[in-house]
């Protein structure tokens, strides 16, 4: 686990093309790669591929998304960031079921089914999807 003096969250402006999935893999690998114990790499690459690549299908234009990844004790939370203010269309209210995602799409439902938690909120600037690992062997 990180000291006190070192970061326990990245965040990455990527650019609004096909490049800032691979870019956004890479960063989320480096960054568990800081965790003792870290949540299962390959699944939190996949998922955040998913995020990233729905942000940048469904953000107009050529706007950046933004990627943060936050280190948890043992595990990790990973946010995209779009200025897209729409909720995602597979995501039920976070509110009342912050793990509930609809059976449209495959990306949501691989982040439902392989993530602890997952959902979404409203940001000034439009709004984050979200998703935390533990540990694998951890109950979720």
């Amino acid at each position: 686990m990180p000291d006190a003096d070192s970061p326990t969250f990245w965040q990455f402006e990527l650019p609004h093309t096909a490049e800032a999935v691979p870019m956004a893999r890479s960063l989320v690998r480096d960054a568990l790669a800081e965790l003792d114990e870290p949540a299962d790499r390959d699944t939190a690459e996949l998922l955040t591929a998913e995020l990233v690549t729905n942000a940048i299908q469904h953000t107009p234009g050529d706007q950046s998304v933004v990627l943060v990844v936050e280190l948890l004790t043992g595990g990790c939370r990973i946010e995209v960031h779009d200025r897209n203010p729409a909720p995602p269309g597979d995501l039920k209210n976070p509110e009342s079921d912050p793990h509930a995602l609809a059976e449209r799409g495959r990306g949501l439902v691989l982040i439902r089914a392989l993530s602890s938690r997952a959902g979404y909120r409203a940001t000034p600037r439009g709004k984050a999807v979200w998703f935390t690992l533990h540990p694998p062997g951890e109950p979720r």
